[in-house]
């Protein structure tokens, strides 16, 4: 941390950064599950630490048990309480597979403690069938580029989130882009096919057939989804993100996958990706 920390140019916060992953990494390993990692994202102005372990149950935040200090400090340490002081921002974002504790340093930190946020996605609900639905095959789709897409779109998604939520005076976009991504959320969860993938990685095969049911109004609207992350790009190239972009083979695989739901939503057949034009330009070229 107190390399990245002057990797980037901000010395100035070593100390915080260093004290607030020391607190968050020690309840981590107390209470939480494995895996555990820690990383640095958001801007060099703004960098964010993020703590992540396996485990989706909320810690108790500070001011949030009626019972006082006491208790938190029986059952959470004292972690989130000093990072609620040595940060401008802090939060827990909540995934499928796990939690993220994150936090702002800042050198400017006293004995106030800044409020936390909690972030994250509810449980998808049980959909109705729709009397307009249609099948949508996707043909071949290869696992890996497939879970890249899911990585990188989930990194994504809680990027601009979490930008939006601590900086958004600064980063508009990441308030329109969050806000986005919020619209088309319900959209995504419904299923371009995520059982059916991990069924196929439990097999061991490197490549599956997808065959999802959508209303059509879904899967016309995938196509928002295409748009907007052609806009995250740029967004996360003008605005120094120390995440980044999608590489040229990402966008490829991306622009073929989600375009196969906009292609059949207008009637037209499925394309494999073995045969689609960008994996043929990506085969002659590696």
């Amino acid at each position: 941390m107190v390399e990245t920390c002057h990797d980037i140019g901000r010395s100035d916060l070593v100390e915080c950064a260093e004290l607030g992953v020391s607190e968050l990494v020690t309840n981590a390993l107390l209470h939480a599950e494995p895996p555990l990692t820690v990383r640095v994202r958001g801007t060099r102005e703004h960098p964010r630490v993020e703590i992540r372990d396996g485990t989706v149950e909320l810690p108790v935040l500070p001011g949030a048990d009626p019972h006082g200090d006491d208790d938190l400090l029986l059952t959470f340490g004292r972690g989130l309480s000093i990072v609620a002081r040595c940060s401008a921002a802090w939060g827990v974002e909540v995934e499928e597979d796990g939690k993220i504790l994150w936090f702002v340093p800042s050198p400017q930190s006293g004995d106030e403690m800044v409020p936390g946020v909690v972030t994250g996605e509810p449980a998808a609900p049980a959909r109705e069938p729709s009397p307009d639905e249609i099948q949508i095959d996707v043909v071949g789709v290869p696992l890996r580029a497939f879970m890249e897409f899911q990585r990188h779109y989930r990194e994504l998604r809680r990027e601009v989130r979490l930008l939006a939520l601590a900086h958004e005076d600064e980063y508009p976009l990441a308030r329109d882009l969050a806000d986005l991504f919020g619209q088309l959320e319900t959209d995504l969860r419904e299923g371009i096919g995520a059982r059916q993938i991990d069924e196929a990685l439990r097999s061991g095969t490197a490549a599956t057939d997808l065959h999802v049911a959508m209303p059509r109004p879904t899967a016309a609207t995938i196509g928002r989804f295409l748009e907007l992350l052609d806009l995250a790009d740029a967004f996360c190239r003008e605005e120094r993100l120390l995440s980044l972009a999608r590489t040229p083979d990402q966008q490829q695989f991306q622009r073929w996958f989600l375009g196969e739901f906009v292609r059949q939503e207008k009637g037209e057949p499925p394309v494999a990706w073995q045969d689609s034009p960008v994996s043929r330009r990506q085969s002659s070229v590696s």
